[in-house]
This record gives C-alpha cells, sequence and structure tokens, in this order.
C-alpha cells in the first residue's frame, strides 16, 4: 500500500514537472509554493524540538527571495548578500522584545539557516529556468538529480546489503548509493543533445551532481534526526514532505546554476 501510494504521488509530481517545464509562470508559482511549504515543515520541526523561532515571520522573508527573482529585482549587483544582513539585523531587532534571553543565538542562527537552506537554495531552479535554453538546463539537472534518487531507491530495496551512513540515514546503502550514480549518468546521456557535452564531460557532471544530491539528502536526514521525526510531513502519501522529495535538489540547483553560468558564457 506505501509502495503504490508512493507511485501515485510520484505520477502526480511528474505531471506538474511536465506543466511546469511548458509554462514559465506555472513552474514559478510551483516552486514558491514548494518553498512556503518547504519552510513550514522546517519550522514546524524545530519547534517541535523546543526551539523558539517566528515561524511565520520566516516563512514571510523566505517567500520574498523567490519573489525576487521572478520578478526580475537587483538593487545592486550583490543584492542578496545584502538581503541576508539585512534580514539578520531584523532577526536579531525581534528578539529585544523578548524577556527570556535564553537561546536567543540558537534561535536567530535556524531561522536564518532555514531561510537559506530551503528558500536560498530551492529558489536557483528558478534562476536556472531564467537562462538561455532554461527549460532544457531545468530538465536536465531535475533529471540527473531525480534519477539518483530513484535507482538509489530501488536499487537499495533491492540489493543494498551495506549500510552507507548508519547514524543518519539506516536504510541508505553503498549498493543503493552506487545504483543511483549510475542511474545519474544514464540521465546524463539522456540530456546530451540539451547540454551538447561530450560523454566524459556529462559523466563528470553526473557524478559531481549526484554526490551533491546524495549530501543534500543525508544533510535533510540528519536535521529530522536531530529533530527526531521520520518525515518531514504528510503532503505527499507515500513520501513524506516537500522537504523530502525537493532535499537532493537543495545543492545540485545552486552548483549546476554557478556551473551553467560560466558555461554558457
Amino acid at each position: 500500500m506505501m509502495l503504490i501510494k508512493r507511485i501515485l504521488s510520484g505520477i502526480a509530481l511528474i505531471g506538474i514537472i511536465i506543466v511546469a517545464l511548458s509554462v514559465e509562470w506555472f513552474f514559478n508559482l510551483a516552486i514558491t509554493f514548494f518553498i512556503v511549504i518547504g519552510l513550514y515543515e522546517f519550522f514546524t520541526m524545530l519547534e517541535n524540538k523546543g526551539i523558539k523561532i517566528y515561524k511565520y515571520v520566516g516563512i514571510g522573508i523566505g517567500t520574498i527571495i523567490p519573489l525576487s527573482i521572478i520578478l526580475r529585482f537587483e538593487s545592486t549587483k550583490g543584492w542578496e548578500l545584502l538581503f541576508m544582513v539585512l534580514v539578520l539585523l531584523f532577526l536579531i531587532l525581534m528578539q529585544f522584545k523578548r524577556r527570556n534571553n535564553s537561546g536567543v543565538i540558537v534561535d536567530i542562527s535556524t531561522t536564518l539557516f532555514g531561510i537559506l537552506y530551503v528558500s536560498w537554495f530551492l529558489s536557483f531552479l528558478i534562476k536556472i529556468r531564467q537562462l538561455p535554453m532554461g527549460a532544457g538546463l531545468l530538465l536536465a539537472v531535475l533529471l540527473i538529480t531525480k534519477l539518483g534518487d530513484i535507482g538509489a531507491f530501488f536499487i537499495g530495496v533491492r540489493y543494498g546489503k551495506t549500510p552507507l551512513m548508519p547514524h543518519i540515514s539506516p536504510k541508505k546503502s553503498v549498493e543503493g548509493a552506487i545504483g543511483g550514480l549510475i542511474f545519474s549518468i544514464l540521465g546524463a546521456f539522456a540530456m546530451r543533445p540539451v547540454l551538447n557535452f561530450d560523454y566524459l564531460h556529462l559523466i563528470l557532471l553526473a557524478v559531481a551532481l549526484n554526490i551533491l544530491g546524495q549530501l543534500g539528502d543525508l544533510s535533510e536526514s540528519l536535521i529530522k534526526r536531530d529533530c527526531q521525526v521520520k518525515d518531514s510531513g504528510k503532503l505527499l502519501p507515500g513520501m513524506g514532505g516537500i522537504l523530502d522529495e525537493v532535499d537532493s535538489l537543495l545543492f545540485t540547483a545552486p552548483a549546476f546554476y554557478f556551473y551553467m553560468s560560466v558555461v554558457l558564457k
């Protein structure tokens, strides 16, 4: 039953992705929605851990990032750094009204981390969509990254025997990681007409993105273990929350964007 729910949720996500690749405004809306829900899931996990944060303030600030990219707002060349400095200042000022100063540093740090980790990193998918041939490049990073996830899951379930990092994620295996790497390489090969790289270049790109994707997956598993939860949320039946599905993209999207920004120059 769980596998059926997982497959149905996967089909629904694939449908959303297909529409999003074709219609830019829908894609922007979908990513903004994922960021809002992802931030809600992240801050809720922290609240369950006992960390006092301004959840909805953090979500509001985090929503500004994708919206500013969609509207192509850039007051200065390094506006994102300026924005983060202002956010940090704002979070510090908000602490002045607290009567209990215990945990102030943790509260500020975790709120800022959530905004960076979820909102800023995931917003790079919007930036990729805005590049020349953006739809094709977006499909490439999604295919390479998510095929790695799919390969790791199915190969791990079927052949997994050697634990990868049992203290972080007991179900992940070395065999699954290798399977995910092979699937990512196949995904890169499939995107050769779009990327226009030679096969060695595609393999190196796939390996780099797969490693980053697996690190993203393990990082979220580490956060969930610290917060003592199995899934980040329950929005997707059989799959968990939004963060559970986009965790591998949180590291691959920024890396792919910066790399392609250099290659396309």
